[in-house]
Order: C-alpha cells, then structure tokens, then sequence
C-alpha cells in the first residue's frame, strides 16, 4: 500500500519548501501534532487498511475485486487524511475513531471507483450503492442489496461487511444517536453529487447548475462548482465524528456546520486540481476545470479558507480542527502529482494566496 510512501513523500516535500514550512508552523505546536500524526495515527490507519484489503483480494469477480484493490492502493492517502483528527485523541478514543473512518473511507473510495470505472454500471445504480453509506452511519439500519441496480457480480460479501464493521463499532461510541441525523444528510448530498456528476458528459456541468440553484438561498456566498464539492467531502461526517468522541454529542452539530461547506469545499476542490489530468483522460468532470472562472481558483480556495479558519477558532478543540486545514491544503499541495503533472508554478501561487489568507485570519 501507498499510504506510508505518499504520505512522507509529501512531509518531505512540505518540509523542504520555506512557503509550505511558514504555511504549517504559524503555530508552533503544530509540528508536534504533525510528529503524533506521522508516528502514530498513520501506522494505525495502515493496518486497518491492511485488514480490509485482505477482504478485497477475496472478492469472487475479477471486476469488482480490480475496483477494491485499486480503491485501496490508489486512494490509500485519503485514508490518511480521513484519520487525521485521530492525532488529538487518547488512545481509547484514537482507535476508535481510526476503526471507523478506516472502514468507511474505504466504503467512500470503492463506490467511487466502481462510478468511475466500472465498465458496464450505470447512473440508475448509484442510489441504491451509495445507501451503503448511509446505513453504514447507522448503527440502526438494516443492510440491503446495495447492488441491486447493478453491477452484476459477486463480491462475497465485502460492501456489506465493511457496512457491518462500520456500524458495529459505533455501536460502542456513546452518544452516537447524536450523529446519525448529521451523517444521513451528508451520506445523502454525496449520493446526489455522485449521480449529478456522472451523468451524461454533454449535460453534468447543466445538471451540477440546476442542482446548486435549488440551494443558492443558503449558500449565496459559494460557486456552483464549490457546492458541488462540498457534497462530495466526507469531512462533514469525520470531524462531527471526532467532536463527539472528543467533547460529546453537543458539540456534532457546531462541528458539521463549521465543517460544512467551506471546509468541505476546499477539501474536494484540492483533490480536484491534482486529479485535473487524470479526469481529463478519462473524460471525468472536474470541478475545477469546469468551474466559471478556474484562474480564479487560488484566490477563491484563500477566501473558503480564511472564513473556515474563523469558524473552527470558535469550535471546542479549536487547535485540532485548525490543524487539519492546514495540513489538508499542504498534502494535497504536495502531494507527487503536482510535480510529475506539471503544476508546480500554480501550486505556488495558492499556497501563497492561503498563506497570507490563514496569516490574516
């Protein structure tokens, strides 16, 4: 698995570059979190993830097995990032939280690799396999055919038992009643992302438009394109995650809607533009490329990032939370596909825009 390699790649690549050094050490005590994160958190999420390939490779047809495997060998490093809240809990609490984002994460990564690229499904079978999601987020739901509008095949049971394992281990999370209603709505904005995003070709970027009209009222500061990403973020379901482990089920909904959808949005806008040659390729759309203004992207990802960094001061744990925006804008910003995709010149440029806008904030 990548996890360990990409990660410290990219550690090394922030800790040689005087912007991205000054970008993480605006509070000193980040570079201890980042030590905990790298020594502690990312080992634990990697023999998780080890487990669950040892699922993967068990899977009985050879298509659904290639779209497991490659899930867990390409996407590793989301898994990472999904964990990283984990460096500032106890260790009761950190594996706790690993054992379900792990899991989860790998629930989010397969179905994406299955609408993505598996040859025979279709948009007809996103919700009923992206209902995974949301029974996975709770512990009350009964499993389902999460295939049942294809593709055809057997997996030998590895959606619904990540789907179990997910479910099981927030059984033994007290308060968890308080997420479920959070998490239903965000497993329920990514299924509607998934299925707008996929669509026809000549219509996705029409379609992601009507979509955000039906929202703009509550969002008017927000792009279509920024909307859009922010359904596609699993942040909004990891941090209110994280707030009831750290400080209990008052503090779910002040972290789902300081979470929700500036954070959210930076978060998929970032993966966005690493993977801008990747979906060219394969004709995906990418929410930066079809953005109204993508030159403007650096600036518009400073300002998401200002206002989010105001909103998680007033969150308990506040030095948590401000930490993973940092580190999230610095992994994707360093992470090996800037270089070898040419985009250094312009990475630059918004690490720059964030660092000025994070100084400010």
């Amino acid at each position: 698995m990548r996890v360990n390699a990409e990660i410290f790649a990219a550690t090394r690549i922030v800790l040689r570059s005087p912007v991205r050094r000054r970008l993480l050490f605006q509070h000193s005590h980040f570079a201890i979190d980042l030590g905990r994160f790298l020594l502690q958190v990312v080992p634990m999420a990697k023999r998780s993830l080890r487990r669950i390939r040892k699922r993967a490779r068990a899977i009985p047809d050879p298509l659904l097995r290639r779209e497991a495997l490659s899930s867990i060998e390409m996407k590793s490093y989301h898994v990472a990032g999904a964990a990283v809240l984990a460096t500032f809990l106890p260790q009761p609490s950190m594996r706790a939280y690993v054992g379900v984002v792990v899991p989860l994460e790998s629930i989010y990564d397969y179905l994406d690799n299955l609408c993505d690229r598996h040859p025979t499904i279709t948009p007809e079978a996103f919700p009923a396999l992206h209902q995974a999601i949301a029974d996975a987020c709770d512990p009350d739901a009964p499993l389902r055919d999460y295939y049942a509008c294809g593709p055809h095949g057997d997996d030998g049971g590895y959606l619904r038992d990540l789907v179990l394992d997910v479910q099981d281990r927030l059984r033994g999370i007290e308060g968890i009643g308080a997420l479920v209603p959070f998490a239903r709505e965000a497993a329920s904005l990514y299924a509607r992302m998934q299925s707008t995003v996929h669509g026809a070709a000549e219509n996705r970027s029409r379609a992601c438009r009507l979509w955000f009209d039906e929202r703009r009222a509550a969002y008017p500061h927000l792009r279509w394109n920024e909307f859009v990403a922010a359904a596609g973020s699993q942040f909004q379901v990891y941090a209110p995650l994280f707030a009831l482990l750290s400080s209990g089920p008052a503090s779910v909904a002040p972290a789902y809607n300081s979470y929700f959808p500036n954070v959210a949005a930076i978060h998929v806008l970032l993966d966005s533009f690493i993977d801008r040659a990747e979906d060219r390729e394969h004709d995906d759309l990418n929410l930066v490329d079809a953005s109204d203004a993508p030159d403007e992207i650096g600036e518009r990802l400073a300002g998401l990032a200002a206002d989010s960094d105001a909103a998680l001061r007033r969150l308990a744990d506040s030095r948590a939370h401000r930490f993973v925006l940092r580190i999230m804008a610095l992994f994707y910003l360093s992470h090996p596909k800037i270089e070898r995709e040419g985009y250094s010149t312009e990475t630059e440029a918004m690490l720059e825009n964030l660092e000025r806008s994070l100084a400010a904030s």
